[in-house]
């Protein structure tokens, strides 16, 4: 008897973390992800992704999650069409060969409640390496609209664009491009 209650009280406390978790899917209303890079060290270009898709998934009291983030590479956008073009180009994304740039991130760092960075890795060009994106907000809050969890918050990070082959204009045209996310995912 010991033995049934104490395999029923382990199975209720498997299921009661495993009901922590939950599943929450980008909002493309309220998610962009920016690039900013020098210029030849005068100004600096700016862009975006207009098109994107991801889920994450969160266990605010393990302070556990999984982030996975597509993006459609064609649809990057600096407001310079002729620009995009070569943006779009080999020199740089080689967006026929390489349609979509992914990132996964599952190993989420809290300082007490507060969700400071997710690490991971990119996948751009078809390579893929480590990146870590800080946290400079996060939050969770019911939607009074939705009626449902929307968390989100800004990350950001700084990555060597030649890590995944984007060697084009190097070192002219520098290395780093800083990347911005502003992300709310809804809770499904």
């Amino acid at each position: 008897m010991k033995k049934a209650l104490l395999i029923t009280a382990l199975l209720a406390a498997v299921g009661a973390a495993q009901a922590q978790s939950a599943t929450y899917a980008l909002d493309p209303t309220h998610t962009t992800v920016f690039f900013e890079a020098k210029h030849f060290g005068t100004s600096t270009n700016r862009g975006r992704w207009d098109k994107k898709e991801g889920t994450i998934t969160l266990d605010k009291t393990a302070k556990t999650g999984k982030v996975e983030v597509t993006l459609d590479m064609n649809s990057i956008s600096s407001g310079v069409a002729p620009f995009d073009g070569h943006l779009k180009s080999k020199d740089f994304f080689a967006v026929a060969e390489f349609p979509t740039a992914k990132f996964v991130g599952d190993k989420f760092t809290f300082n007490g409640d507060k969700l400071v960075s997710v690490a991971g890795e990119l996948t751009l060009r078809g390579k893929t390496n480590p990146v870590t994106l800080t946290a400079n907000n996060f939050n969770c809050y019911e939607n009074p609209m939705l009626k449902r969890e929307v968390c989100g918050g800004d990350f950001e990070t700084t990555i060597q664009r030649s890590q995944w082959g984007v060697n084009y204009g190097l070192p002219g045209i520098p290395d780093s491009v800083r990347i911005v996310i502003q992300v709310e995912a809804v809770k499904q």
